[in-house]
């Protein structure tokens, strides 16, 4: 059984966004007035860091999961309108606890337990997302068991489209507990410029391994390694970060006004720890209209799964 609009970002390879593209159409989702949760079940916990609080252990949520009577630990208003489940170390515990149980007779699964817990909160949130680890099949089907939608990001290198195939294949895997689940799509990430013809060809190259069964994105996310450093080390989103260049550029406009009447060595300094306390980027606009782009096209590809799934059943 799915959990309405609720969406695995899920990939057979690390390093390709699934993070940053939580954390960011969470952000954004929530900042359009969608009520929001964010679940963390990579034991990495970096959704901590793209939203600027203390990383957990995660020995909550594996209580939790482990737990009949102890409901989700969730950090409420980590935005206005946006929840989060932290994830964590303790996570990586879970594959081979669950796996444990699974070999006793009537024991629970890690899907099981998903269900049980956001069950019993769903009806609170109009769009639930996941964030998964890479390499771990338990972890990343138990979540795919409960989803209503999986979106794939990718990077164009090979070894990340052989991992869009991995998702495929774990995608198959649990359609007999959960024949609800749809594929939302893929979506390329951290795209540079001038590589329109690989772009081309990797879109194709996707589509053949769909089959037809999902779209590849039109929107595409840039690369941008300068946004990428302040967002995570600010707590900022991508949009948020906008705002931040914004501010940025009038503190170094304030501190080179205030270092005329100052001798050159002085002037220096100034200008140096202005630099020095500054974001990397200049200009994150681009990027988070990437972001926002993504966003609606996701959000119009669920609204349609939704009327799909109505004229089914």
């Amino acid at each position: 059984m799915s959990i309405r609009r609720a969406v695995a970002f899920a990939q057979g390879k690390g390093g390709v966004g699934k993070t940053t593209l939580t954390s960011n159409v969470a952000g954004l989702a929530a900042k359009a007035g969608y009520k929001t949760l964010v679940v963390d079940l990579d034991q990495q916990g970096n959704i901590a860091r793209d939203l600027g609080f203390e990383p957990d252990s995660g020995d909550d949520l594996m209580s939790a999961l482990v737990s009949a009577g102890t409901p989700l630990p969730i950090k409420r208003d980590v935005r206005e309108n946006l929840d989060v489940v932290p994830g964590g170390p303790a996570i990586g515990d879970a594959a081979a606890m669950f796996a444990a149980r699974a070999t006793r007779a009537g024991g629970v699964t890690m899907a099981d337990a998903l269900e049980e817990k956001l069950g019993a909160i769903a009806d609170d949130y109009q769009l639930i997302l996941f964030d998964t680890p890479p390499g771990d099949r338990i972890i990343v089907e138990a979540t795919l068991a409960v989803a209503s939608a999986v979106a794939i990001p990718t990077r164009m290198d090979e070894a990340s489209i052989d991992g869009v195939a991995r998702i495929a294949e774990r995608f198959v895997s649990v359609r007999d507990r959960n024949p609800d689940l749809r594929l939302a799509g893929v979506v390329l990430f951290a795209i540079t410029s001038r590589t329109t013809r690989l772009e081309r060809d990797v879109r194709a190259a996707l589509e053949q391994i769909l089959g037809g069964a999902a779209p590849v994105f039109d929107t595409r996310i840039r690369h941008l390694d300068s946004a990428a450093a302040d967002a995570r080390r600010r707590g900022l989103l991508v949009h948020e970060l906008e705002q931040a260049n914004v501010e940025d550029r009038r503190k170094r406009l304030k501190a080179l006004r205030d270092t005329k009447k100052l001798d050159e060595e002085e002037r220096r300094e100034k200008l140096q720890a202005a630099t020095a306390e500054g974001l990397y980027s200049t200009n994150a606009s681009g990027l988070a209209e990437d972001y926002e782009s993504f966003t609606r096209e996701l959000l119009v590809r669920l609204a349609e799964i939704e009327a799909e799934l109505e004229t089914v059943q």
